[in-house]
């Protein structure tokens, strides 16, 4: 018989509610996420992963100037040490601080392919070399005489930094992007020598406000150059409150070629834009038929930035060509700031202009208090070491004798000459070499040194005054090396303001100018046409729908519409569909109420005045451009209420004189046309007056021509001003019968 297999004892289980194991978790990992990996320390601008590759370059005594080491012997030495992540994370992290394109001042100094600025990836890290710039050194500078706090790695075998001694503004000069759980930061590079300007003044005015530092501190530098179009106003507001966005455009000049020929040829583009997906974009552009003012585009790129754009003819204005291409590609570019930073490395808030360099300035006090007390303690054991051995110069013969016979020296060394255990140690430690070097002269000299430096340290220590003012010098020389005339210094980005386009033109010559024939059916189904079609007998419309009006256009027109609410809506010919199928319903392309209807649709041509009125036969005049709407919600001209509602629209033409308004009891009255005020939007006066009615249509003739309208078979009919005696009278009269008129009660004038 087999064995009979017991089950094991359950281990203990403990019961938690599912609600607060997911929000301690989810916490957790939230914090770990903003503390550890996306948001930069406000003291050094630099987050874990930066702050661990420069230390391991550090411990690698990879200074600039040193022989280069492979980026892999880097990589691994800071994953085995310092980051348990992937390799390829701290790689990629690397490249980025290596890359000029990327960072505004680089922290790494590479060997090899490390990306470019077209989106290609860096070599694998076996390939490639890195060591430290001058930058890093900066930020690095002290670390050895207890400038920060160092605490245990990840395995607690040795140790790392919590935060850099920081001697150079990188928050602000290379900037930081990251998104973190609930919380991102956004931060575009500064000009190093500006942010100094600024440091200096805040250390002169501790209470300057960041509107102040403006003076110093104009915007963002970024590496590959471009043109801020702000205004003032708001880059003020942006560094003020933290949060913002700057407009940047590409830089460009106009070339000239043979024969009136030119081209513009792009210099530098937006921060962030990869090159060769910006020429796929325009490429891809100019294919779809967006771009009617560009000919073609190339890259002529080798170290610098080289793109030429080739208009399609001479006669076009080169800003117009260039305002197409920044409206609807990455030439011009959005790029956000929102300054989030840990502030002491533990809490995430976001900061102003002036809160980030005051940061940054009061770690650089904390590093010179640590770095000073730590020269203190190395002066004050040196000062103790000497003594002890001028007492041995001394008295040599003696300390000869005691080491040569005591079988415990140290003591009795201590008890002879009252020395402390420090000095009798570094005696005995001496080697017999050091016996000639032992002389009175340069013991003295070297103690009076030393006791010098210990004095100006401790004036340091004594007074905040002494402690900022060093902090000046510190700030005046990193100032010397990123001025405005060195290379890396130099500013690359510039401001202006944006040049002022014709938006109606930049609109036209975002499209390609075609003729089309617009038709929407009795049910408000759009759809466009190519070309000017006139015979539609051909065309299908949905179950129970049917051709309503139909009328030609161009591609660059724009359509205005008249609802029953009051409003016009105008629409893009351009964004209407094509005419396979049966079109799409108008009201997909504005925000038009569900009970609301078309009363009137056609081409927008400027200039023109309109009768308008409502079913309760109220009207006035009102200019085509008045009309005009901005936004799909549309712009309300004439004021109606439920059920009261917009009825007829109809073209005031120059030289007419007189109104024509007949209602739906077939009753019709003719007045002056200057009896109807003109307005941009209201009421409206009385038209027509009714007691069980409402008002039909309206019509605006010259007295002289006589009345004309369209009868139910589509023919022209007319009244002369003679046969119109007994319907003329006076505005809001009730009118008499429309005898001759059409039972339908319209005049069927449609706008053209």
């Amino acid at each position: 018989m087999g064995k009979r297999l017991i089950p094991p004892e359950p281990a203990e289980i403990h019961e938690v509610q599912l609600r607060e194991a997911l929000e301690e978790r989810y916490l957790a990992y939230a914090l770990s996420t903003i503390m550890h990996r996306a948001l930069p320390d406000a003291r050094d601008g630099l987050k874990p992963v930066h702050r661990r590759i420069l230390y391991g370059m550090r411990l690698l005594r990879l200074d600039p100037g040193t022989p280069f080491k492979k980026s892999a012997k880097i990589v691994g030495d800071v994953m085995g040490s310092f980051h348990p992540h992937g390799d390829q994370a701290i790689y990629d992290a690397m490249v980025r601080l290596a890359q000029d394109f990327s960072s505004r001042y680089p922290l790494v100094d590479g060997q090899g392919n490390f990306g470019n600025i077209d989106g290609d990836s860096a070599a694998a890290y076996r390939y490639t070399e890195a060591r430290m710039t001058d930058v890093a050194r900066l930020l690095i500078e002290g670390i050895d005489e207890d400038a920060v706090e160092l605490k245990p790695n990840y395995d607690g075998q040795s140790k790392e930094p919590a935060v850099m001694p920081g001697g150079f503004p990188n928050l602000l000069a290379n900037g930081a992007q990251g998104i973190a759980v609930g919380m991102a930061t956004s931060i575009p590079p500064h000009n190093a020598a500006e942010l100094c300007d600024a440091a200096l003044h805040l250390i002169e005015k501790p209470d300057a406000k960041s509107k102040a530092l403006l003076r110093f501190v104009k915007g963002p530098d970024f590496p590959t150059g471009g043109i801020i179009i702000d205004s003032k106003e708001s880059i003020a507001e942006a560094y003020t409150t933290g949060r913002g966005s700057f407009r940047t455009r590409a830089k460009w000049s106009v070339e000239e070629g043979a024969r009136g020929a030119w081209n513009i040829v792009v210099t530098e583009i937006p921060w962030l834009v990869q090159k060769s997906r910006l020429i796929e974009k325009i490429a891809e552009l100019l294919n779809d038929k967006k771009l009617p003012l560009v000919g073609d585009i190339r890259d002529e790129s080798a170290e610098d930035i080289r793109v030429v754009i080739e208009p399609k003819t001479r006669n076009v204005d080169a800003g117009l060509v260039m305002e197409s291409l920044f409206k609807l590609t990455e030439l011009e570019s959005k790029i956000p700031l929102n300054l989030n930073v840990l502030v002491k490395g533990r809490i995430p808030r976001v900061l102003g202009l002036a809160e980030c360099l005051r940061e940054w300035l009061d770690h650089l006090r904390e590093v010179l208090l640590r770095r000073s007390q730590h020269r203190k303690g190395q002066i004050e054991h040196r000062l103790e070491v000497l003594g002890g051995y001028l007492i041995a110069y001394l008295n040599i013969d003696e300390v000869i004798r005691i080491i040569r016979t005591e079988d415990e020296p140290k003591p009795v060394l201590m008890k002879a000459f009252s020395l402390t255990e420090l000095q009798a140690e570094s005696i005995l430690n001496m080697r017999l070499r050091s016996l000639r070097k032992l002389e009175e002269f340069e013991i003295k000299k070297e103690d009076k040194a030393l006791r010098a430096e210990l004095k100006g340290i401790n004036e340091i220590l004594g007074s905040e005054a002494v402690q900022w003012s060093k902090v000046g010098e510190q700030v005046r020389k990193v100032r010397e090396m990123f001025g405005p005339k060195t290379p890396l210094g130099k500013r690359r980005t510039v401001f202006a303001d944006a040049p002022e386009h014709d938006l109606a033109a930049l609109e036209e010559s975002l499209v390609e100018r075609e003729p089309v024939t617009v038709v929407i059916s009795d049910k408000g189904w759009v759809r466009t046409l190519k070309g000017q079609v006139a015979d539609l007998s051909n065309l299908t419309f949905k179950q129970d729908d049917k051709l309503g009006q139909a009328f030609f256009a161009e591609t660059t027109s724009k359509l205005m519409l008249l609802a029953t609410n009051g409003r016009f809506y105008t629409l893009d010919v351009a964004k209407l569909p094509g005419g396979r199928g049966h079109g799409e319903p108008i009201r997909l392309f504005i925000d038009m109420e569900g009970d609301a209807a078309i009363v009137s649709v056609f081409v927008h041509k400027g200039g023109r005045k309109f009768l308008i009125a409502s079913l309760e036969g109220q009207g006035f005049v009102v200019g085509e451009d008045d009309c005009v709407s901005a936004t799909r919600k549309g712009k309300q001209i004439i004021s109606v209420d439920m059920p009261n509602e917009a009825r007829c629209l109809t073209l005031v033409e120059e030289g007419t004189d007189q109104v024509a308004v007949i209602g739906t009891n077939h009753k019709m009255v003719i007045f002056p046309l200057s009896d109807v005020p003109e307005m941009s939007k209201g009421r409206g006066v009385r038209l027509q007056k009714y007691t069980s009615a409402s008002l039909s249509d309206v019509a605006v003739f010259n007295a002289k021509a006589g009345l004309t309208w369209r009868d139910s078979a589509d023919r022209e009919r007319s009244m002369t001003w003679k046969e119109l005696a007994e319907w003329r009278g006076n505005r809001a009269d009730a009118g008499r019968q429309a005898t001759g008129l059409p039972t339908s009660n319209k005049f069927n004038k449609p706008i053209e």
